[in-house]
């Protein structure tokens, strides 16, 4: 099972613990940066977010999609430092080696300066397309609107904030998962709320912290 990895990561795998839990295990939290790097040896989980908490047993409110053996949970997680990107809960019982995060990333310090540069430019668009997804599942089109705004802000003269608006709108629109028509409309909402101004290909942030609070970041 552990043959197509790379040698150090199998040997790495090898020299961890195993453990077994049954179906409705929650394996890991989104938001919550977790000690481990999580290596699927049997069974299947599905991924996705959830509402509140989930009861022993239950499996996610939203699901995403499902990772099954063998395979790493939300690997870009540990590579990049960051909390996990999803809710995981186990759909049938599993088997699996929780490898401590430091190790993880020493074993990976010891690739290739090409692969390792490959790894995390990989991990970090898993990454993007990931958080587009949840975004799109959990936040509604106004929230989604505020938060790509703000990560496609550039840094003007004197703390100002501005968007050049590069791509076509129903492009834009297709990336957050809306209609067109939606997006015009949220930014012109948008603008009445004094968070944005301009029209053109210039959007002004005028209040970052405003949309932040509506982009729920």
């Amino acid at each position: 099972m552990l043959a197509s990895l790379p040698p150090a990561l199998s040997n790495l795998l090898a020299s961890c613990p195993q453990e077994t839990q049954p179906a409705g295990t929650r394996l890991l939290r989104r938001g919550v940066e977790s000690a481990h790097a999580c290596y699927l040896l049997r069974g299947r989980v599905v991924v996705g977010l959830a509402d509140g908490t989930v009861p022993q047993g239950a499996l996610l409110a939203h699901q995403l999609g499902e990772t099954a053996s063998p395979g790493w949970l939300d690997p870009t997680a540990a590579v990049l430092g960051l909390p996990a990107t999803m809710d995981a809960v186990a759909e049938t019982q599993v088997q699996y080696c929780l490898v401590p995060v430091e190790r993880f990333r020493e074993t990976l310090a010891g690739f290739d300066t090409l692969q390792g540069v490959l790894l995390h430019d990989m991990a970090r668009v898993h990454r993007q397309q990931s958080e587009l997804a949840i975004s799109r599942l959990a936040k509604d089109a106004e929230a989604r609107c505020a938060e790509w705004l703000l990560n496609h802000a550039e840094g003007g003269g004197q703390g100002s904030w501005a968007v050049q608006l590069q791509q076509r709108k129903r492009l834009i629109a297709a990336q957050l998962g809306i209609a067109p028509e939606t997006l015009s409309r949220v930014l012109r909402h948008l603008r009445e709320r004094q968070l944005i101004s301009g029209s053109g290909r210039t959007v002004q942030l005028v209040d970052p912290v405003g949309l932040r609070s509506l982009a729920e970041l």
